[in-house]
């Protein structure tokens, strides 16, 4: 599938379709495909297991379309792993002026389309960016309820204060560098950064 090399002028509709697990079949989207007029040559398949995130079959199509053509899937998101990746592969088409069409979703998707088709994509559009909105807010709410209980924001301190402020302690009695690592088990690359900025009780240098 998918080997016609040729590329006759004027738009063609090429096909696609992909299953994430070798489990699972593509019958039903081959049989919608081929219904909707597109022979077995100008249809691109990839069925790969759920760890592997390269889709040959997608870059062939790709790299064979041409201005004027349409991408046919038998529903959106055959063509990424999530709704932004869907979203951001249309957009990149559309540039090209390259449609995408959908044949069984609730509202069929037809990105070239003046009319509803092109409304519904759209509306899918506006719903992506209106959930990257609301988690942007979600998190901050997150971090500013953290931040007035008191609690840390951001990553995790890689050593307890405990341990850092008895480096502190050790430098400040003239041990090294080796000997406060084997005390506290703080590596010398991060005592490094812990103790760059000399304690209230000594600033002298640190002797390896």
């Amino acid at each position: 599938m998918g080997t016609d090399n040729h590329h006759p002028t004027g738009g063609l509709e090429l096909a696609y379709a992909r299953v994430s697990t070798t489990k699972q079949s593509l019958e039903r989207q081959l049989d919608a495909l081929n219904a909707a007029g597109i022979p077995d040559g100008r249809t691109y398949v990839d069925k790969k297991s759920g760890a592997t995130v390269d889709r040959p079959g997608l870059a062939d199509l790709l790299a064979y379309a041409r201005p004027g053509d349409t991408v046919v899937v038998y529903t959106l998101d055959r063509l990424g792993r999530n709704l932004r990746e869907v979203l951001n592969l249309a957009h990149d088409l559309s540039e090209k002026n390259i449609g995408v069409r959908s044949l069984a979703d609730p509202l069929p998707i037809n990105t070239a389309d003046e009319g509803m088709g092109r409304i519904a994509f759209l509306l899918l559009a506006l719903f992506a960016e209106m959930e990257r909105t609301f988690t942007a807010e979600r998190a901050a709410h997150a971090r500013a309820v953290a931040k007035a209980a008191g609690r840390h924001i951001g990553r995790p301190v890689a050593h307890p204060d405990d341990k850092i402020e008895y480096a502190k302690l050790l430098k400040e009695q003239g041990s090294s560098l080796g000997h406060i690592a084997a005390k506290t088990g703080i590596p010398k690359t991060s005592l490094h950064r812990y103790l760059s900025v000399p304690s209230a009780g000594g600033t002298e240098e640190m002797q390896p």
